[in-house]
């Protein structure tokens, strides 16, 4: 069915098939064919623009017309048929940093121990999947399912010094700016998650400064216009990297 939304557009005229928008879609609706990047199918494209910004040429713009509407389970069958298709990966590969992947100490692939998180000094990633932009993404992505998600400003890991032991652990991470990202895109995505997935429980974390502190209403509105109901705990971190109140909220209500 067609309807009036956002989408990408590639001017060809511009495009010299460098690639670069290819791994920035994590639905895979951008491909290179004959030279020139081109949206495969319209249903694949999320219309969120995360692939724009990294055109050299400018190429790339977000326009709303009549188009299929966007289809998360197709999507989720063409990335299978994709990666079914795929050459298996070697020790060179290169993944491209937007690529999907799950770490696990089960049945790994040669990309997979490539760029799985390793020890640093003392302290143990506790990382479990990428990509971690909101952005980037994909409300399909097979690690949201059951999952317990933390949602945090993307400052609060380089202030806060535990971040990794005290929030990250067991948890499934989506990190952005709500000051300079699009919070309608946000709303968008998160409305779109919370539809598809059973996510057991939300936990919120931003600075203490008054750009963050929209954060967690894009997530009671993306929940609102899911019509779910998710336990939700937000957190305030300083500038200096301290704890400065943790609060309560249930299904978009703060106690």
């Amino acid at each position: 069915m067609k309807i009036m939304r956002k989408i990408i557009e590639i001017d060809e005229e511009k495009c010299d098939g460098c690639g670069n928008c290819v791994p920035s879609c994590a639905e895979g609706a951008i491909e290179i064919i004959d030279g020139k990047a081109k949206v495969v199918k319209d249903q694949y494209c999320d219309g969120l623009g995360a692939c724009m910004g990294e055109c050299p040429q400018g190429a790339l713009t977000l326009v709303e017309r009549e188009a299929d509407a966007f289809d998360e389970e197709a999507v989720e069958a063409f990335l299978k048929s994709k990666d079914k298709n795929s050459a298996p990966a070697s020790s060179g590969c290169g993944c491209p940093s937007e690529t999907l992947h799950t770490f696990s100490t089960l049945d790994e692939s040669a990309c997979q121990t490539a760029n799985k998180p390793v020890i640093m000094g003392e302290s143990a990633s506790a990382l479990g999947h990428w990509p971690v932009q909101i952005r980037l993404v994909p409300p399909t992505a097979p690690f949201l399912k059951d999952a317990d998600l933390l949602v945090t400003a993307d400052c609060v890991p380089i202030a806060y010094g535990s971040f990794h032991q005290d929030f990250l652990k067991d948890k499934v991470v989506m990190m952005g700016c709500p000051k300079f990202d699009d919070k309608d895109a946000y709303v968008e995505k998160f409305t779109q998650i919370f539809a598809g997935n059973t996510i057991k429980s939300i936990t919120v974390l931003i600075m203490e400064v008054p750009c963050c502190s929209g954060l967690p209403g894009i997530l009671e509105r993306a929940m609102a216009l899911a019509d779910k109901k998710i336990p939700m705990t937000k957190t305030v971190i300083s500038a200096r990297g301290e704890i400065v109140k943790p609060n309560k909220i249930n299904a978009g209500t703060i106690v």
